[in-house]
């Protein structure tokens, strides 16, 4: 790449602080035609794609700065015509780190914090008091976390981004989590992604890495601080916390050559293979965390193991997670929209 001085730097987008836009069950038809919905929608089923039929485990690009400076390692951050790198990733605040290493260093700031706040002594079981102190850190650092993951000729946009890092681990006020904060995480990426931080190129490692460490982040929050599921359906949802890693981690089981959905009901095949796959991850964190028949307490899980296909399972999960999570109003009214993902309707 030529120096920075031969490159005009890319034209100045205005950045807005995210806003509530659904206040009333009819504005979700504004939310279903929105150029947000079209985004994060499309985010969601590229990430599907390519994942698909990949374990935990396997080997993957990471966009990253070693290759451009010659280092031998696999990852690759393709340069556009008349980009130039130092435009790109400020070497002074990435360092030899690329945005993935980065977003994961982030997650691991959260999880220290996590044994820096310990549960306090309280007379009810759930929900621990401690979180609201957990979250207060998290909201007054989040710019910074965030800034430590995009360029600088791109501070301008920290603020925005910032919202949804701190829409996606639960609410301070209820000390609940549910499928509305994962949903603002996975916006949290496809905002870095329209920003152009993460790339193509970074699909598997934005789910493998990153939203898998997110994934065990929340866990930990959710163990420890004895969180309640938000707007919980009991045996008839899903599962009480999360729904993107069963999308995604179904498509990882595509086509392979042994597992098959009746398997996931099977201990010993949940034991030998979790690593690889994070369908079957979020079946022994449930396993872990709940009592009973595996019937009993996960009802809708028990019922998808009988589908004979992982293809089938994923396509009905992508139906499930529009109609129960995306489509209805007490998830949705708190999604915020704001230039990256606004509410006005598709274009295109």
């Amino acid at each position: 790449p030529g120096t920075s001085e031969e490159v005009a730097p890319p034209p100045q987008q205005s950045f807005m602080i995210p806003k509530k836009e659904i206040n009333m069950v009819s504005d979700m038809a504004k939310w279903k035609r929105s150029q947000a919905y079209a985004d994060y929608m499309g985010f969601i089923l590229t990430l599907n794609e390519g994942v698909r039929g990949k374990k935990l485990t396997c080997e993957y690009k990471v966009s990253e700065v070693g290759e451009v400076f010659g280092s031998s390692t696999v990852f690759s951050a393709p340069l556009h015509v008349g980009e130039s790198w130092d435009i790109m990733f400020p070497l002074a605040t990435l360092g030899r780190y690329g945005p993935i290493e980065k977003l994961v260093a982030l997650l691991n700031t959260l999880d220290r914090w996590i044994d820096e706040t310990p549960p306090v002594d309280q007379p009810s079981r759930f929900g621990n008091k401690a979180f609201r102190t957990w979250y207060a850190k998290l909201d007054q650092e989040a710019e910074k976390l965030v800034a430590t993951v995009i360029p600088k000729h791109l501070a301008d946009a920290a603020p925005e981004v910032a919202v949804y890092l701190k829409e996606s681990v639960g609410n301070s006020t209820r000390i609940d989590y549910g499928t509305g904060h994962e949903a603002a995480f996975a916006a949290f990426l496809c905002c870095l992604c329209k920003i152009g931080v993460l790339r193509v190129d970074d699909q598997m490692a934005i789910v493998f890495k990153v939203f898998n460490r997110y994934l065990e982040v929340m866990r930990k929050l959710q163990k420890t601080y004895r969180m309640e599921p938000a707007g919980s359906q009991g045996v008839w949802g899903l599962d009480d916390f999360q729904f993107l890693p069963f999308i995604w981690g179904s498509s990882q089981l595509i086509d392979h050559p042994n597992l098959e959905p009746r398997h996931f009901v099977d201990e010993k095949v949940v034991n030998e293979n979790h690593k690889d796959f994070m369908f079957l991850e979020c079946i022994l964190f449930i396993t872990e965390m709940k009592t009973g028949p595996f019937a009993e307490h996960s009802n809708q899980l028990w019922n998808i193991s009988a589908v004979p296909s992982w293809s089938k399972v994923n396509q009905g999960l992508i139906r499930m997670y529009k109609a129960e999570c995306l489509e209805k109003f007490p998830v949705i009214q708190h999604f915020k929209f704001g230039s990256l993902l606004p509410i006005q309707p598709v274009t295109s």
